[in-house]
């Protein structure tokens, strides 16, 4: 996929509005040479996908082993808005508590008193952190309404099709 297309992707309206929302599932290749999807707080910083974990997580040195990764992004609702990603991932180990954690958790319901608590209990437990930066380098967008898995376009093409016959 090009590069242009990917931009057209990701800055449709819908897929804005699914970058702006606070968890993406993370599939990648684990140790073991088996898949793993995990559920993980994210950032979208305009061009890239930052992800914060600890720099003891299990998931860094399959990462660092092999870094092509997928994320989906998506609503609970019917129909389902999906955006699929793919890329690599860039591991970054850095001092202290990185801007993006303290932002990607910035949107869970919480009081004042409650962030300063959490805040303060994640710098008092993190010397430093990993970040995990992915340019997506491929993008689908699925509403159901305008944009269909290709699986199913290929029905509803072959479906005409018969129709036609």
């Amino acid at each position: 996929m090009e590069p242009s297309e990917v931009t057209e992707i990701l800055n449709r309206p819908l897929s804005q509005e699914l970058l702006a929302r606070d968890l993406t599932r993370l599939a990648y290749v684990a140790k073991d040479g088996t898949p793993r999807s995990i559920p993980i707080a994210f950032a979208w910083n305009g061009s890239e996908i930052v992800l914060c974990t600890t720099k003891n997580a299990a998931k860094l040195p399959s990462l660092r082993k092999n870094p092509m990764v997928a994320l989906t992004i998506d609503t609970e609702v019917h129909p389902p808005k999906i955006l699929l990603l793919r890329g690599r991932a860039e591991l970054d180990v850095v001092d202290g508590i990185p801007d993006e954690y303290l932002q990607m958790n910035g949107s869970y319901e919480m009081t004042s008193e409650q962030r300063i608590a959490w805040e303060a209990e994640v710098r008092s437990l993190y010397d430093g952190m990993v970040r995990i930066v992915i340019t997506p380098t491929w993008a689908k967008l699925i509403d159901f309404e305008t944009t269909l898995p290709t699986a199913v376009e290929e029905l509803i093409r072959k479906r005409e099709e018969r129709r036609r016959t």
